[in-house]
């Protein structure tokens, strides 16, 4: 089989001819790059995730840790692995060189996570919320507490995570009890509890530092109390070296149904009343900073999907090319020998669909990277803030279409195995039980929708959704393609339904209709989703259609371009007509959900 992890001219593809990542070479930031230094930290990262990552995925799989009451146990080889990632300096990789980075662009930095992500995403956690955590202290603490936590993070001394669940209160965030008490010297105690809170406790570094949400006593209510601690399990002394306990216990692990190598941690603080806890920047500002992390998570959700969709959909590619059952109609015989199954037309059609779901979905991923790259290094202010306003329309759908449709993939991977996909001597149904997670996390899928319809949609008087709309038709404009003019034709009529809808559905929410449609948003986010993937994959099949009419391509470039054709002929034909059903739902607004009665069920 198969064991790359992802396949070099995908990602050439990806970078290089959709996105033209060599041109950010030009900008000042990274000018000390060019594409082959680009290169060799794709290579880096490739080789420690096959090398590191990869054999271990399995096994962390089936030994998740464990903690005895006293210590977390996990395999050795998760150490191993997370050493080499941060030994190759791929922590900072983002960061100012006089931070000990690499000023690396943040698509080239998407593209290295995918390794990670398809090799062994449980163990990839470790060094990815540690990354988001430094992140958030980087921008928003204190010189000190920068000083103290933020270099030990980024070499992986110490690690980080998200404290935000509690286990009365989920995504409902104003609804936290944890407390921070401020003492007479003008430092915090916090006291509290939180859950799911992902690598909380782990024997991999020497310290974790959670940045934790809470509301400071006497705090007003709701979500405008909330604050942002950074609280870590061992305080530091006066030389800054880890001392003592802090006061955060480990109260259990929780069994996950897939990313079982993450530990997955109840929490205490605060039993012994002596946890400290570290103001990041003001009070009562908390959920504000939370949100970089969150944000950075939900495209990293997003992006994870749609590789982990993506490495089952390349094991049952492989699968379906060595293994024989039955004979292709019409006018076999039984004495014609076997043929693969990937010949057979209903293999065919699943393999397609699992190529359209997560090749979009990395497309998608790519652009909104590059997105961050232009708002953090574009020369043009005003393209900075245009492509703010974009990233932040268009997160929800990053962070939930590739979490649903990643599942959706591996689901059809198991079912291209048939009974073997079904047993865990073959690696799909771990992709699958890993993916599951990911409609959860970060703000369920339910969430992304209402924040979709309910705020990103009219944000700075719909300038995202204006923005979107002009770079579609501009890239419309230019596609002179005869495969791609006909696949703007199908597309053009639901985009014209979405726009016509639009000015309803701000009606309908000032309205006594709006109970309806928040209990449909999740019809407008399949819409929108729908359209912005097919424009994705538009957008490929326009770099596709080039590259065969050069005749400049060997065979295997050929048999990729028109793969891509292909792929995206599917997505349009078969995939973005069932939005039909949503947008009448959403133009009727159909109350089946809404009117729904608690006793009626």
């Amino acid at each position: 089989m198969n064991t790359e992890l992802i396949k070099e001219k995908e990602l050439h593809f990806q970078l290089y001819e959709l996105l033209d990542t060599e041109n950010l070479c030009q900008r000042e930031r990274f000018r000390e790059h060019n594409k082959e230094t680009f290169d060799a930290v794709l290579d880096t990262a490739n080789k420690i995730a096959t090398e590191k990552f990869a054999p271990h995925n399995a096994k962390a799989d089936a030994n998740e840790p464990t903690f005895d009451g006293t210590k977390v146990t996990m395999i050795e080889e998760v150490q191993a692995a997370f050493d080499a990632y941060a030994q190759a300096g791929l922590m900072a990789a983002r960061y100012d060189f006089d931070e000990g980075g690499m000023q690396l662009p943040e698509t080239i930095m998407t593209a290295c996570a995918g390794y990670f992500s398809a090799a062994n995403p449980s163990s990839t956690s470790y060094p990815f919320l540690t990354i988001a955590a430094a992140n958030v202290i980087r921008n928003f603490a204190s010189e000190d507490i920068k000083t103290r936590f933020m270099p030990r993070m980024l070499s992986g001394e110490f690690t980080g995570t998200m404290a935000l669940t509690e286990p009365h209160a989920g995504s409902s965030l104003a609804d936290i009890h944890t407390t921070a008490y401020k003492t007479d010297n003008g430092q915090y105690r916090i006291k509290g509890n939180k859950m799911y809170i992902s690598a909380g406790d782990h024997e991999l570094s020497k310290n974790i530092v959670h940045l934790v949400l809470a509301k400071i006593q006497g705090a007003p209510a709701g979500v405008k109390g909330i604050s942002l601690f950074v609280v870590p399990k061992y305080r530091l002394n006066e030389q800054g070296e880890v001392d003592h306990s802090n006061d955060v216990a480990l109260a259990g692990l929780i069994h996950k149904l897939g990313y079982r190598g993450t530990t997955s941690t109840v929490l205490s603080f605060g039993e012994k009343d002596d946890c400290h806890g570290y103001l990041v920047g003001e009070e009562h500002q908390g959920l504000r900073y939370m949100f970089l992390m969150m944000n950075e998570a939900r495209l990293g959700v997003g992006f994870g999907a749609a590789m982990i969709g993506y490495r089952g959909y390349q094991y049952s590619l492989a699968y379906a090319k060595e293994r024989t059952q039955g004979r292709v109609a019409p006018n076999n015989k039984p004495s014609d020998k076997p043929a693969t199954i990937i010949q057979h037309g209903d293999v065919k059609r699943m393999l397609l669909a699992q190529k359209s779901y997560v090749e979009g979905g990395m497309a998608l991923c790519f652009y909104a990277a590059r997105l961050v790259d232009d708002i953090h290094t574009h020369e043009d202010e005003i393209v900075r803030a245009d492509a703010a306003e974009l990233l932040d329309l268009l997160t929800p759908v990053v962070k939930a279409w590739p979490s649903e449709y990643g599942p959706k993939a591996n689901d059809l991977a198991i079912q291209v195995l048939g009974g073997a996909g079904y047993t865990r001597e073959y690696p799909v149904e771990q992709c699958w039980r890993d993916n599951r997670l990911n409609p959860i996390h970060e703000g369920t899928n339910g969430i992304q929708a209402l924040d979709l319809l309910t705020r990103k949609l009219w944000q700075a008087n719909g300038a995202g959704l204006k923005q979107l709309q002009t770079i579609m038709q501009s890239d419309f404009s230019h596609m002179k393609g005869d495969d791609c003019q006909k696949l703007i034709a199908q597309l053009n009529p639901y985009l014209q339904q979405m726009s016509e809808l639009i000015p309803s559905l701000a009606q309908g929410l000032a309205s006594d209709k709006q109970a309806v449609l928040l209990a449909n948003a999740s019809c407008f986010l399949t819409v929108f989703g729908q359209i912005v993937v097919s424009w994705m994959w538009i957008r490929q099949a326009n770099v596709a259609e080039k590259a065969l009419a050069s005749d400049n391509q060997n065979e295997e470039d050929n048999a990729f371009y028109l793969g891509k054709l292909q792929a995206a002929k599917y997505f349009i034909h078969w995939e973005l007509p069932t939005i039909a059903r949503d947008l009448r739902l959403l133009s009727e607004l159909d109350d089946s959900c809404s009117a729904m009665q608690e006793a009626w069920f």
